[in-house]
């Protein structure tokens, strides 16, 4: 067998694979059914019993949202490059990778999915292809949930299940209240405001931080992601120079007629058109990058409706996205849970001598 046949003699190495939750492939009525599907069968997701559920999502939910979702993704698809959320995750990972390896570190940097394409098993089954023997999860999702950061690990914990030699293996829980991401945050506001202009907070201007919603059960049965979110408001407002009051933090994309989440984004932007206020900034800090959320139901739907409630000045400030101090946020993250690990590898003289005492040991048996 020669040294690149033999499995326990190939260099192993340190992973951070970043998790997000999915796009469609594409912004067609199938490929959007397909995606919502999936998505929508996992349990942690939606917790009604699975018989009830299955005859809501593919009696009702599927045949009726499949098209209109795809008329939405269709306004938000970015020409030649796809959709936002994978554009943009991608590039996250590949920066990440760099500034790595620009600091001298060999560590593989990927990208999964929760849902669709690329998936965990086929991202994990690569990593391990190319050496890892470490494995920092960290998810795209900087407030917990056990809708999105629990889903993900499940997935992840799944594949590995399946494998003889599984690596080691760290989480990154959350990173709400984060110094680096919080800064990143403000770095993204006041560039805006360093080009469009401050809000005139004297004069009745507000800057909203809205976050995605949830079930309101969710909260009342345990999942911090609701106070994670006020905890992330509060720090960025702070950072950001803001009394309480001129800094709104609300709650989106609600679904169904259960309680979610207050107070709903749509109705704030709403009630401060009809109450006066002239200009609105309205920030989502929870999406590192820009998806359908932010990009159609934020930018387009919520600024409809705030200029004809009245409102005349609606500013949509885009996601971290590839901003290079939410790169360097990651590198910190990353950098804190990956303390003790070898962020190296070994080199093919290393190998070498390894292989030569493997031959040795098995010779002195025989």
């Amino acid at each position: 067998m020669t040294l690149n046949q033999n499995p326990h003699l190939r260099a192993s190495k340190t992973a951070v694979l970043l998790l997000n939750l999915g796009t469609p492939a594409a912004p067609t009525a199938k490929a959007v059914r397909s995606y919502l599907k999936e998505f929508l069968s996992d349990p942690r997701v939606v917790e009604i019993p699975r018989f009830i559920w299955w005859f809501i999502l593919n009696g009702i939910i599927l045949p009726i949202r499949s098209s209109a979702s795809a008329k939405k993704y269709a306004s938000i698809w970015l020409p030649q490059l796809g959709s936002p959320l994978m554009h943009y995750s991608r590039l996250q990972a590949k920066e990440l990778g760099e500034k790595f390896a620009n600091e001298g570190h060999t560590v593989l940097v990927d990208l999964a999915m929760r849902y669709g394409k690329p998936s965990a098993q086929e991202v994990l089954e690569s990593l391990k292809a190319q050496g890892m023997e470490r494995l920092l999860l960290l998810p795209l999702y900087p407030q917990y949930s056990a809708t999105t950061t629990a889903s993900s690990f499940d997935e992840v914990f799944r594949v590995l299940s399946t494998w003889r030699d599984q690596p080691e293996l760290r989480l990154v829980k959350h990173y709400h209240d984060n110094p680096a991401y919080i800064a990143a945050l403000r770095d993204q506001v006041l560039s805006h405001w360093d080009q469009d202009g401050r809000p005139d907070f004297a004069k009745g201007d507000r800057f909203v931080m809205s976050f995605h919603g949830l079930p309101k059960r969710n909260l009342m049965q345990g999942d911090p992601y609701h106070c994670e979110c006020l905890k992330t408001g509060r720090l960025l407002g702070e950072s950001l120079g803001l009394e309480p009051g001129q800094y709104i933090v609300t709650f989106q994309s609600r679904f169904g007629k259960a309680e979610w989440l207050k107070p709903y984004t749509a109705l704030t932007i709403e009630n401060l058109a009809k109450d006066g206020c002239q200009r609105v900034d309205i920030f989502c800090p929870g999406f590192p990058a820009d998806c359908l959320e932010t990009l159609e139901e934020i930018a387009m739907e919520a600024r409809e409706s705030f200029l004809e409630h009245g409102g005349k000045d609606y500013r949509y400030i885009p996601c971290l996205n590839n901003n290079p101090k939410w790169i360097e946020a990651l590198r910190d993250i990353a950098y804190q849970h990956l303390l003790g690990w070898s962020l190296g590898a070994e080199s093919e003289a290393e190998l070498a001598k390894r292989n030569e005492r493997a031959t040795l040991a098995e010779k002195s048996k025989s």
